[in-house]
This record gives structure tokens, sequence and C-alpha cells, in this order.
């Protein structure tokens, strides 16, 4: 029979399973460890004084200490580096190990959680049985603990709202009201989101706070807010058909254009639409925008507007109201297209904060429930791909033309 065994020689309590996996991830951990060291000290070997004695070594192991990570809570004892050497003031130089910094007792997967936990309902005094069962140890996780991370992430939300925006180029933006089951300054407040592309095709979080209702005044603070800070005008927004936004778009920054996202207007086009016709009306609407070129899009316009409008003319009137602004996407690189007609990149992040949270009775305040969806909004951040071609996205703002969706060589200049 397999038997776990402590190094002092005592067995341990609990699920063999679970034991099984805490000594696999301390032993793996302490490997991890080990290299790390050993090859820092390796790249170092010729690093010597003056009597030729190597300036970095090895320096036994610090004190042990307990880290919390989703294997449970396991004990860890870090080699500890002698590094002699000084920098150009005169301070003598540090390794730290990029695995397990000094002050980390828990691993960042943790910190995932815990925001989680906050929005389902749980006050902080529910945390360490809550996390008791799922870790096998409240170490490091007490109702203090889970306050100060609070009061930490609300200030990492106030400084995030307030960094400066102008060595950042976003490109393309994208804008929704997302309606969230928790406390918010207003019973019928809403979370504003912008996300951006940045010029090097990579996605980015802008800006995130409570509106009321997505109203005009409210997305007007936010972009007024955002354009104080230093944000550009971006080239192309993408949003759905919330009036709001694109009333304070205009206001803000009137030069950038608009794209309307088909996920919200296919919705609102098959509500207007009997059930027994929608199969229908649904394959008509992918016929426009997954069409090869704008030209074809707009004969597919036509061809709905044919079939449907004498039976259904308030259906068909939301696409032929807004054609300019439902096909805008059609005059940007073709490899974007997927990106720019709907407002997906919003929706998917937001998809699994809506499935765990829950009205929180009587635990937490407004500030507190914001900044835990940014804590999950910024983790989800680190997961996000770049754009297709993103290379394409700084000809975009060089004012470069596509054509079908390909770049248009310029005609070089001829002599006169």
């Amino acid at each position: 029979m397999l038997t776990v065994v402590n190094e002092d020689g005592t067995t341990p309590h609990g699920s063999l399973i679970d034991e099984i996996v805490r000594e696999g991830a301390r032993r793996m951990l302490a490997a991890a460890l080990e290299a790390e060291v050993n090859t820092y000290i390796a790249e170092l070997a010729d690093q010597r004084d003056e009597s030729g004695r190597r300036l970095v070594v090895r320096n036994g192991y610090h004190q042990p200490r307990r880290v919390t990570t989703a294997a449970g809570a396991i004990e860890v004892k870090a080699p500890r580096v002698n590094d002699k050497r000084v920098d150009e003031g005169g301070e003598r130089k540090r390794f730290s190990s990029a695995i397990l910094p000094p002050w980390a007792r828990k691993s960042p997967k943790i910190s995932e959680v815990l925001p989680l936990l906050y929005l389902h309902g749980l006050s902080s005094g529910d945390f360490v049985p809550a996390l008791e069962q799922f870790l096998g140890s409240s170490a490091g996780l007490s109702p203090a603990t889970i306050t100060r991370l609070t009061t930490q992430w609300q200030a990492d939300h106030k400084a995030f709202g307030e960094r400066d925006l102008s060595a950042t180029d976003y490109v393309y933006v994208w804008a929704d009201g997302i309606h969230l089951r928790i406390h918010l300054a207003e019973a019928k407040s809403c979370v504003l989101v912008v996300m951006g592309v940045r010029a090097d095709g990579t996605k980015e979080l802008i800006a995130m706070a409570d509106g009321h209702r997505e109203s005009a005044e409210s997305w007007a603070d936010l972009l007024r807010d955002c354009a104080r800070r230093g944000m550009r005008a971006p080239v192309l927004a993408v949003g759905d058909g919330a009036l709001g936004f694109w009333k304070a778009l205009a206001e803000v920054f009137p030069e950038t254009r608009h794209q309307r996202c088909w996920v919200h207007k296919t919705a609102n086009v098959l509500n207007a639409i009997p059930t027994s016709a929608q199969t229908g009306a649904r394959k008509a609407l992918q016929d426009i925008y997954n069409a090869e070129d704008r030209e074809h899009a707009v004969t597919a316009v036509t061809a709905f507007e044919k079939t449907y409008g004498v039976k259904w003319p308030k259906a068909v009137k939301k696409i032929t109201d807004d054609v300019d602004e439902l096909l805008a996407f059609y005059d940007f690189p073709a490899e974007h297209w997927v990106h720019l007609r709907t407002t997906n990149p919003i929706e998917s992040t937001f998809a699994t904060v809506r499935l765990r949270t829950k009205v929180t009775k009587g635990a937490g305040s407004a500030a507190a429930a914001l900044a835990m969806v940014f804590k999950l909004v910024e983790s989800a951040q680190a997961r996000w791909r770049a754009v297709n071609a993103p290379h394409l996205v700084a000809l975009v703002r060089a004012g470069a033309r596509f054509e079908r969706g390909l770049l248009v060589e310029r005609p070089e200049a001829t002599a006169a």
C-alpha cells in the first residue's frame, strides 16, 4: 500500500490522494527553486573578487514558510544565495526568485479565487471555512487578511482609473454596459466597460466604472475622463444599439467611426419576427455580415428587405436605418472583421463573471464589489490574445486605405 510520509517521519492526516498531490507539489516546487538558483549562480560563475573567489555562491536555505496553493498549503524551504556584488550606487545586489518572491504566501491563482467568492456572496468571515474546505488549510487567509486584500484591490482599481493614457494609442475600442447582480451605487446601475486594441494589436482594458442605465451622461463622463487623461480618439468604436454611448462618443470623439454590434442587432431584429420565420431571417442576416465584401453585403441587405419587408417592416427598418454603422467594418483589414463586427471581446470576458455573481446581502460595498469585478477582468486580461494580423493595426491608425479587406498600395509619385 502506498503511504505518504512527511520529512519528520509522521503520517499526514486527511485524504490520501490530497496528500499525494500536496507532496508532489512541494517536491516539484523545491526542485524548481533549486534549478532557478543553480542557473543564476552558473550564469555569474565568472564574477570573482581580487582573490579569485566567486562573488555569487549558495548559502544554505531560508527559514521554512507555508505557501497556500491550489494543491493546498505546503511548506517550502527556499535556497539562499550570497551575492557579494555591488551596483553603481554601492548597494549590494540581491537574488530574487521569480517563482517564489520573498513576500509570497499564496499563489496568484488563489488571489483570483478570492474576488469570485466575494462576488458570490461570501463575507470576509466566510472565506476561512470556505477556503479551508477547498485548500485543506486556512493559513494566511484570516478575515483580517481578506479585509486588507479588498482594501488593496479598491486602491488598485482607483489607481487604474487615474492612470495616464497619453502614452498608449487605442486604434479600435469596444464599449458595452454590463448588468451584474452586485452592489453598485444605485439599483439601476450597470458597469460601463471600454476595451481597446493597442497599435501593436494587443487588447487591453481601458476603463471601467458604474453608470446609470447606460445613459448618455454616464458614458460622456467616462469618455471625457479618458480624454482628460490623454486618450486619443480611436479610429473605430464598436458597441450595441444603446443610444447613450453613441451620443457621448459623438460629443467627446466626433472623428471616431461607429460600428454596431451584429450580435445585439440580430437579437433585436429576430425579436420583431415570429418564431416560425426566425431561422430563415437569421440565415439572411448572416449573409450580410459574412459577405465577402461591402458590395456583396449591400446586395444581401437588399435581399433581406425584399424578403421580409412586406410582412415585418419594423424588423427590416432596424437594418436599413443603420446600414452604414453595421457595415463599417468592411472598410478595415479583412483579418480584423471577425473582431470588429461584435462586442464579443467584452461579452466573453464578462460571461463568467455574470454566472458567478448574485446579490450580496450585507456583504461589502459598491466600491468593493466593483473592485472585485476589476480584479477578475485584470486576471482575464493576461489571457486575451491579440487581434489577427496585428501588424495591420498601426497601418489603420496611419490612415491606410483598405478595399475588400485588402490594403490599397499607394501609387509611387511620378516625376513631372
